[in-house]
């Protein structure tokens, strides 16, 4: 039977694909651990207070990038080119959401509305994240290879996106809350197509790697094509909604040590 459980098995469980999941998902990590360390140097003066914050959830981004590539070192793997269309924050980043890297590799002092950008990409992307590693989490959260790694970044994905509420909630507070609802929708509507396109990119290489069959493609991509529709008829808004986490101060600390593999 067809199921997303059997086709993360089947990927996870050859060589090559999993070699290409883990760099995937090692360079969208790295990249996210740049963006939020350049970040945290150039935070405005009235904003220094959020800087650690930020530092911590680079650092945490950082951390994924080294399990991810832990893993594929103890399957004796070395990382795989990492096809362009299958960039999903590469393509963020060149379809305009968030904060632009030429900007960021100048030093120049960003504003509060550029922190209210980078806090609402943030809610938008660390709410996919969360909701990847949550089906992770369900599947293989007692895997003997995988396991710790799935527990440890899940965690860490849902202290990212409680971080994002309640420093979202408090600019909104602030007087932000319209220039945010619109920044939180233009970011989720743009989100949901490049997903969307990435997530069919990502199955074409799984699928020749792997010899899935026309039929069985075809029925993965329907499968993608109708995740999409859904959060285009309505399922974006999930993306937009804020509110006080449970989880209050969630990045307000160090982050925590990568697990060891053997």
């Amino acid at each position: 039977m067809l199921s997303a459980k059997s086709v993360f098995q089947e990927i996870l469980a050859n060589d090559e694909s999993f070699a290409l999941f883990c760099s995937i998902a090692a360079s969208g990590e790295s990249q996210g651990g740049w963006e939020n360390a350049r970040i945290a140097a150039l935070v405005p003066d009235s904003e220094r207070e959020l800087a650690p914050k930020i530092t911590r959830h680079g650092a945490d981004e950082d951390k994924h990038g080294r399990i991810f590539n832990a893993l594929m070192k103890k399957r004796g793997l070395d990382p795989v080119p990492v096809p362009p269309e299958t960039d999903y924050t590469m393509l963020l980043e060149k379809n305009g959401i968030g904060l632009a890297h030429e900007h960021l590799k100048r030093d120049e002092r960003l504003t509060v509305q550029d922190i209210v950008t980078y806090l609402s990409h943030s809610r938008v992307t660390e709410q996919r994240a969360s909701e990847q590693m949550d089906l992770l989490r369900k599947y293989f959260a007692d895997d003997p290879d995988i396991g710790r790694a799935v527990r440890q970044i899940s965690d860490d994905e849902d202290n990212h996106l409680a971080y994002c509420h309640e420093e979202l909630l408090r600019f909104a507070h602030a007087g932000h809350g319209r220039v945010i609802q619109r920044t939180l929708r233009e970011c989720a509507l743009a989100e949901i197509r490049i997903y969307r396109d990435v997530s069919l990119a990502v199955m074409a290489n799984m699928g020749r790697i792997l010899g899935w069959s026309r039929p069985k493609s075809a029925v993965l991509a329907a499968g993608i094509h109708a995740m999409y529709a859904y959060e285009r008829l309505g399922g974006w808004r999930r993306m937009v909604s804020l509110r006080m986490p449970e989880r209050r101060d969630a990045l307000g600390g160090p982050a925590s040590a990568a697990p060891e593999f053997a």
